[in-house]
């Protein structure tokens, strides 16, 4: 365990305000996200160095297109998350409890320069929500960044906007997912919102390099209206911001959704592109 960065005491009681769920915890009890307990009074991250996946994954593969293209990233995570998408692709680390094995930031490093001869350009925090993993991401990546690594985030985007501030620094790219261009598909379907979504969308795209991934689910965000909409939000902030319109597979706890057909893909797209200079179709 580690203590955490972003919280204040409210006599035995805890307040999280990492990210925007702003969680009030209870002595020894834990947070929305499962990673975050109240002992004694101050709050600890329980996964601080606790690895549940690591590949040297194809960069396209997070997805980043227009991100040091044929290149490979040493990716990481670990488990938990501070939404609740019942369409979950990852839900096997985001929701459950994984195996995990331990190790510290400067491991990490180390194995990212041994891998630079093999085409790795730094380190992804991926599979599972990145943000919760706060305190060893900060600490990884400010070592890694001395390293003249590259550090990636693939995130929800569900995070609060200081201590997104405070780690934008170390961050080069990021892939941001905006599940949905509708309030009531965050508050119904994800637990969260999209307002602080947007927020991060925003502020981070002005410091680093982003890249947007839209999972397409039939019935419910497939509206052309919709994808209408966001294109043009993203647009409007900058039209070279590359969006990704990814194919839903049966997951979780929507196993009764059939995937996204490609014909809607492809539709969308040209929707997009009314908008957006880069569009690209995943999962097919």
């Amino acid at each position: 365990m580690k203590e955490a960065m972003y919280w204040t005491s409210e006599g035995k009681t805890v307040k999280c305000s990492l990210c925007p769920q702003n969680c009030c915890i209870t002595e020894d009890n834990i947070g929305f996200c499962r990673v975050r307990r109240n002992l004694d009074g101050k709050l600890y991250s329980l996964n601080y160095g606790k690895v549940s996946s690591i590949a040297l994954d194809p960069i396209e593969k997070k997805p980043l297109n227009r991100f040091y293209p044929g290149m490979k990233v040493l990716s990481i995570g670990t488990l938990g998350c501070n939404l609740k998408c019942s369409f979950c692709q990852n839900w096997s680390i985001a929701h459950a409890d994984p195996a995990t094995i331990d190790t510290d930031p400067e491991h990490i490093v180390q194995k990212a320069i041994e891998l630079k001869d093999d085409g790795n350009i730094g380190v992804a925090f991926t599979y599972n929500e990145p943000s919760i993993w706060y305190e060893f991401i900060y600490d990884t990546a400010k070592l890694s960044s001395k390293a003249g690594l590259k550090n990636i985030l693939v995130t929800n985007g569900f995070i609060s906007k200081e201590p997104l501030e405070e780690i934008l620094p170390y961050i080069h790219a990021m892939n941001i997912d905006v599940k949905s261009f509708s309030e009531n598909f965050y508050k119904d379907i994800c637990k969260g919102n999209l307002d602080d979504v947007k927020r991060t969308v925003e502020v981070s795209s002005s410091k680093c390099h982003v890249e947007i991934t839209t999972l397409v689910v039939p019935g419910l965000n497939d509206n052309p209206e919709e994808i209408e909409q966001l294109a043009s939000w993203l647009g409007g902030i900058n039209t070279e911001i590359p969006l990704h319109l990814s194919r839903f597979f049966p997951n979780y706890k929507m196993k009764d959704i059939n995937s996204t057909p490609r014909e809607t893909l492809e539709k969308l797209k040209e929707i997009a592109q009314r908008h957006l200079k880069y569009v690209y179709i995943g999962n097919v």
